[in-house]
């Protein structure tokens, strides 16, 4: 069985946002909705200080604690990996963000775009990219990028056009996509290895992203 995970070399993240930026142009985010947040911070102490950051994109938890909490089932998790929303049956009550440890989902509460995008002509892949107003969204490693390698025969991961766009744009070469389950991908020695850990793992939620 395919799952799908990501890992995330922080030695090599620059903060650039560009994976930021171009997970809201691919996916027609409106204002204020960011499914791949950066985060930064200071670490050490003066004169030894450095800056540090840490992309934040949904986990695509084993265990999501996000669909544990919805009351009406609009989170389910594929037999992929990837944790996905219905927004037909989110009612916006927010109890996911709520239950969610990494703060990865979104409120709706307009779709109203950012100006540049309402240039860009728009091609709507999946049900997943159609947002409503009122419902909570999240980062879903682009599934429908993904699901196009099943018509195409391509793989997620080393062919750029089923690979999540926030991997093909990363100008650091600081991101990597696979299958966590395949023992000889690339991503999955990197998780298994001495240097790779999740976020919150006290959570017990087993992210599907590692850094």
């Amino acid at each position: 069985m395919v799952h799908w995970g990501m890992v995330i070399d922080l030695k090599k993240c620059v903060g650039c946002m560009t994976c930021t930026v171009a997970c809201e142009v691919e996916n027609f985010l409106p204002h204020g909705v960011l499914w791949g947040r950066m985060m930064d911070f200071e670490d050490g102490e003066y004169p030894i200080v450095e800056r540090v950051y840490l992309p934040m994109p949904c986990m695509q938890c084993e265990d999501p604690a996000c669909m544990k909490a919805c009351p009406t089932e609009a989170i389910l998790r594929r037999e992929d990996g990837i944790v996905v929303t219905d927004y037909d049956k989110c009612i916006g009550c927010r109890l996911c963000m709520i239950a969610c440890p990494y703060d990865s989902r979104t409120y709706i509460e307009k779709v109203d775009l950012p100006a540049p995008l309402l240039r860009v002509k728009r091609e709507v892949r999946s049900k997943y990219q159609i947002l409503k107003e009122k419902t909570v969204s999240k980062c879903t490693f682009c599934a429908h990028r993904i699901d196009r390698a099943r018509e195409t025969g391509r793989i997620p991961g080393k062919d750029p056009e089923v690979t999540p766009l926030c991997v093909n744009t990363c100008v650091g070469n600081a991101r990597y996509f696979g299958d966590l389950d395949d023992s000889e991908s690339e991503v999955s020695k990197l998780a298994k290895s001495g240097r790779a850990f999740v976020l919150y793992e006290e959570a017990k939620t087993r992210p599907s992203v590692y850094y």
